[in-house]
C-alpha cells in the first residue's frame, strides 16, 4: 500500500453520501460499502484499530474509487446493485431470496391460479409467500378444486373436462361475466384469511344432499375437501386478530457470524420464515440494511415490517413503502424477541451440529489412515460406473474433503472409447481421464481414490494411476449380495477390517451411496434423453429447437405418452402436434 497515494485520494474526498469501492493490487473490487459522509467514512478505515476481518481488508487496500450520491437512500440502493455485479469477497452474499412460493390470480380477462417465484407482477393479485413449495402446492391444489377458474394456458376451441366437473366456467364457449371473477377472488381473499365457516357451511349441504341421493362418491369428494380446507386454513398459536400482513426480523452475532431471522404473518397468522447465516462483514448494521432492502427488491413488501430496537431504520423508512416499527412492548415487541431468540438458537446449533460433524468425519478420516498406515487422507476421491448392457455408459467422480462431499468438484463422465458392458475398460478410460487433466492443468490431486468394485477395478485405476507417475493411494469399496458397503480394500484387494458400527465404516457407506447415486442419476438423465430424442427422430416439422422444448415441458418419453393432443398442441403446430400423437399412442 502506497500510504502517502491513499493519504492524498483521502483529503480529496467530499464530505456528501455515496458508495466507495475498496480494490487490490490487481485492480480487483474487493469491498463495496456506503456512507453518509464519504470523507468520514473513507478515512475511519485507515485510522484506529479495527476488527480482524476489517483489519484483514485494510492490508490488501491499493486504491479506492467512489460515488457521490444525492442521498444516503440513493448511496444504500447503489451499494445492492455494485455488490451484485463485482461479488466482491469482504462483503457478506445474502442467500437469493427469490425462490419463495406463492399463489399467483392472473390479471387477464379469463384469469387464471399459479404458482410463481416472485410477486413483481404488480397487476395479479397474490397469496403469499408460502412456507415451502409443498404448502404453496397442497393450496394451490385446494384453490383450483373449490374454484371454477380456467386450467389452460391457453383457451381451447372447445370445453376440456374440467368444465364436465364443474371446475371450469369454460370461457371457450360461454361469454363469462367479469363479476363472476370478481367474486371468486374475494372468496379466495376470505378462505385464506381463514373465514371457512361460509363455505365449510356449503360444502357441508352437498355433502349431506349427496348422501341423501346415495351418491356416495360425491359425498366423499366433499368431505375430503372439508378436511383438506381444516388443513389448510389450521389455526394456531401464533396469530393476530387484525389479520395484517407483516414481517418480522431478527439478528443475533456469535462465533464470527450473523444469524438473520425473517418470520412472515399473513393475514394475522404466522406463515414461514426466511434464515441467514453468514459470516461477519465489515459493519452489521450495514449488512442489516443491505439484507433487508435487497429482500424487498424480490418480495413483496407487507403493511408492516418489525425491527429490533438497535436497528438503524432512518434510511429505511425513505426506500421501503411500508410501515416500519420498533415496538418496545406488547404482542409486537414479543414477535421481535422471538425473532431474535430464534436467530441465536440458528446460530448455536449450527456450531453444535459441526462440532459433533467434525468429531464424526475428521475423526474417521485419522482412522482410515491409521488403518492404511499411511498419513490422514483429507481429500478423498471416489468412482463408479454405471450402464444397461453397455449401453449409455457413465461414469460420476464424487470428492469428499475431510469427509464433507465437495459438490463443486464433482464430475461426471460419458464413456467415449469402450464398446459393450466392459467396466474394467470403463474405469480405465475415466480414471485416465481425470487425472491426466490434473497433471495437465496442474491441479492438486486427491490423498485417496476409492473405486466401487472389487480386485480388478482395483488393479485398473492403481495401473493409471503408476502409469502417470502419480502417488495416490488406491482402495476399493465393494458390495455384498443385498448391494450394501461389506467392506474395504486395499491396493492388493486385501480386505480391510473394519467395525461395522464404528464412524469411519458409516462414513464410508455414506460415500460409497453418494458416488453410486451420483453416477446412476446422470445415467437416467442421458438414457432418458436419449429415448426422448429417437422418439421424435421420425416425426417431420420437429428438429433440434423442438426437441428441446420438449424435452424441457416434458421431461420424459412416459409424460409426453401421458399428454392429451390439446397439451401437444399447446407446443407445437396444429398437424405436426397429431402426426407425433398418433406416433405416441401406437408405440
Amino acid at each position: 500500500m502506497d500510504l502517502q497515494y491513499i493519504k492524498d485520494k483521502l483529503s480529496l474526498l467530499p464530505m456528501q453520501p455515496g458508495c466507495y469501492l475498496m480494490k487490490d493490487k490487481d485492480g480487483t473490487v474487493i469491498y463495496v460499502g456506503k456512507a453518509k459522509k464519504l470523507k468520514n467514512r473513507v478515512s475511519s478505515y485507515f485510522a484506529g484499530s479495527h476488527n480482524y476481518k476489517t483489519t484483514k481488508l485494510v492490508q490488501e487496500i491499493v486504491d479506492f474509487e467512489y460515488i457521490v450520491t444525492g442521498s444516503e437512500k440513493e448511496a444504500l440502493l447503489l451499494e445492492i446493485n455494485l455488490i451484485k455485479d463485482y461479488s466482491p469477497q469482504y462483503n457478506i452474499m445474502f442467500m437469493d431470496n427469490t425462490y419463495y412460493p406463492y399463489i399467483q390470480m392472473t390479471n387477464e380477462e379469463h384469469p387464471r391460479l399459479k404458482i410463481v417465484r416472485d410477486a413483481k407482477e404488480k397487476k395479479a393479485k397474490h397469496f403469499g409467500p408460502f412456507p415451502d413449495a409443498t404448502a404453496a402446492r397442497e393450496t394451490y391444489k385446494l384453490l383450483d378444486r373449490l374454484y371454477p377458474l380456467r386450467k389452460c394456458n391457453h383457451i381451447p376451441k372447445k370445453p376440456c373436462l374440467y368444465y364436465s366437473l364443474n371446475q371450469c366456467l369454460a370461457p371457450c364457449v360461454r361469454d363469462v361475466d367479469q363479476e363472476e371473477y370478481v367474486q371468486i377472488k374475494k372468496e379466495i381473499v376470505k378462505l385464506l384469511n381463514g373465514d371457512t365457516k361460509d363455505k365449510i357451511h356449503e360444502l357441508t349441504e352437498k355433502m349431506t344432499k349427496a348422501s341423501e341421493e346415495l351418491n356416495f362418491e360425491q359425498a366423499k369428494e366433499y368431505r375430503d375437501l372439508i378436511t383438506y380446507i381444516q388443513h389448510v386454513t389450521a389455526k394456531q398459536h401464533v396469530q393476530f386478530n387484525d389479520n395484517i400482513d407483516r414481517d418480522i426480523l431478527g439478528y443475533y452475532v456469535d462465533h464470527g457470524y450473523l444469524s438473520i431471522q425473517l418470520f412472515f404473518m399473513r393475514h394475522g397468522k404466522l406463515l414461514s420464515r426466511d434464515l441467514n447465516l453468514v459470516p461477519i462483514g465489515v459493519n452489521v448494521q450495514e449488512d442489516l440494511q443491505q439484507f433487508i432492502v435487497s429482500f424487498y427488491q424480490n418480495n413483496t413488501l407487507p403493511k408492516e415490517v418489525l425491527l429490533p430496537q438497535d436497528v438503524d431504520d432512518e434510511v429505511l423508512k425513505e426506500i421501503l413503502d411500508c410501515k416500519i416499527l420498533k415496538p418496545q412492548k406488547g404482542n409486537k415487541y414479543s414477535l421481535v424477541q422471538m425473532a431474535i431468540d430464534n436467530a441465536r438458537e440458528s446460530l448455536e446449533k449450527k456450531f453444535e451440529l459441526i462440532q459433533k460433524n467434525e468429531a464424526a468425519t475428521i475423526g474417521a478420516m485419522k482412522q482410515l489412515g491409521e488403518l492404511l498406515q499411511i498419513e490422514t487422507p483429507h481429500v478423498i476421491e471416489l468412482f463408479d460406473n454405471s450402464n444397461i448392457q453397455g449401453a449409455y455408459a457413465v461414469a460420476g467422480m464424487v470428492c469428499f474433503k475431510d469427509g464433507i462431499p465437495s459438490k463443486k468438484d464433482y464430475r461426471k463422465y460419458k464413456i467415449k472409447t469402450v464398446e459393450g458392458p466392459d467396466d474394467y475398460a470403463s474405469m480405465r478410460e475415466v480414471i485416465y481421464r481425470r487425472y491426466y487433466r490434473v497433471l495437465m492443468e496442474g491441479l492438486t490431486p486427491p490423498d485417496m481414490i476409492l473405486v466401487d468394485g472389487g480386485l480388478g477395478q482395483i488393479h485398473v485405476a492403481k495401473e493409471v494411476v503408476d502409469s502417470l507417475n502419480m502417488n495416490i493411494k488406491v482402495c476399493g469399496l465393494a458390495k455384498d449380495d443385498k448391494h450394501s458397503t461389506a467392506m474395504l480394500l486395499d491396493e492388493n484387494g486385501t480386505p480391510i477390517p473394519i467395525h461395522p458400527k464404528s464412524e469411519l465404516f458409516f462414513l464410508l457407506t455414506r460415500m460409497q451411496d453418494e458416488v453410486h447415486r451420483y453416477a446412476i442419476s446422470f445415467h437416467k438423465n442421458v438414457r432418458s434423453k436419449s429415448l426422448f430424442a429417437s422418439v421424435l427422430d421420425d416425426i417431420e416439422g420437429i428438429g433440434p429447437k423442438r426437441k428441446k422444448q420438449l424435452l424441457n415441458h416434458f421431461k420424459s418419453v412416459k409424460r409426453m405418452k401421458e399428454a392429451s393432443l390439446e397439451e401437444l398442441q399447446e407446443l407445437l403446430p396444429d398437424k405436426v402436434a397429431e402426426e407425433l400423437f398418433q406416433s405416441l399412442q401406437e408405440d
